[in-house]
C-alpha cells in the first residue's frame, strides 16, 4: 500500500505573500533587486541584495520623503512615484550600485502604472535596469500635466472641482501648479548631495 503523500507549501506561499518560482528567477540574475510596492497613498522602493542569512536592504525611499524636497501633493500618484524612483536611483548610484532588476511583487503591473513610473525614475537617475520603453507612462503623466489639465477643465464646475480636489484645496494647493513644482522637486533631488 502506498498512501498518497501531501506536502504542505511554505507559509509565505500559503499566505499569498511570495511566489517562489518568480523569486528564484529574479535571484538567478545575480543582480540586486529594485523592489517597488505601490500603496493607496504612498509608494515604496528598495534596492535589496540576496543573502543566505536574509535579504539586505542597500537603499530605500518612499513617497513621504519627498516632503523634504518641497512636494506637497499626493505621495501615491504617478509624479510622486517617478520622484521616488529618482530618489532611490540617486541613492543607489551614490553607493556604487549601477545594475539592478525590477521586482514588482505578486501583481503584474499594467503599462503606464505607478510601478513603471518609479522604475523610470531609477533609470533616469543612472541605474542600468533591463526594460522596454513601451511600459513607461508618458512624459505628460510623469510631470502631472494631465492632473493640471483636468483641474483646469473642472474649474468651470466649482462644486465638482472642490469635491475632486478637496484634499489639495484644504492644504492651499492648486493642482494646476503640479508640473512646475514637479520640475522644482526633480531638480532638487538631482543636485542633492
Amino acid at each position: 500500500m502506498n498512501p498518497k503523500k501531501y506536502t504542505i507549501p511554505y507559509r509565505r506561499k500559503r499566505e499569498g505573500k511570495t511566489n517562489y518560482k518568480k523569486r528564484l528567477r529574479l535571484l538567478l540574475s545575480g543582480k540586486p533587486r529594485l523592489v517597488v510596492r505601490g500603496f493607496l497613498k504612498n509608494i515604496s522602493a528598495q534596492i535589496i541584495e540576496y543573502s543566505s542569512q536574509g535579504d539586505k536592504v542597500l537603499a530605500a525611499s518612499n513617497g513621504y520623503e519627498l516632503e523634504a524636497f518641497g512636494w506637497k501633493f499626493s505621495k501615491g500618484n504617478v509624479p510622486a512615484a517617478y520622484l521616488t524612483g529618482l530618489l532611490i536611483g540617486k541613492r543607489a548610484t551614490e553607493k556604487g550600485i549601477k545594475d539592478a532588476i525590477l521586482d514588482a511583487g505578486l501583481k503584474n503591473p499594467t503599462d503606464g502604472s505607478r510601478i513603471y513610473a518609479c522604475f523610470m525614475g531609477a533609470i533616469d537617475a543612472g541605474m542600468n535596469i533591463p526594460h522596454s520603453k513601451e511600459v513607461f507612462p508618458s512624459k505628460e503623466r510623469i510631470a502631472g500635466k494631465d492632473i493640471a489639465a483636468y483641474s483646469n477643465k473642472l474649474k468651470a464646475n466649482k462644486t465638482k472641482y472642490e469635491k475632486v480636489f478637496s484634499g489639495y484645496i484644504k492644504k492651499g494647493l492648486d493642482p494646476a501648479d503640479m508640473p512646475r513644482i514637479f520640475e522644482e522637486v526633480k531638480n532638487k533631488i538631482k543636485v542633492k548631495k
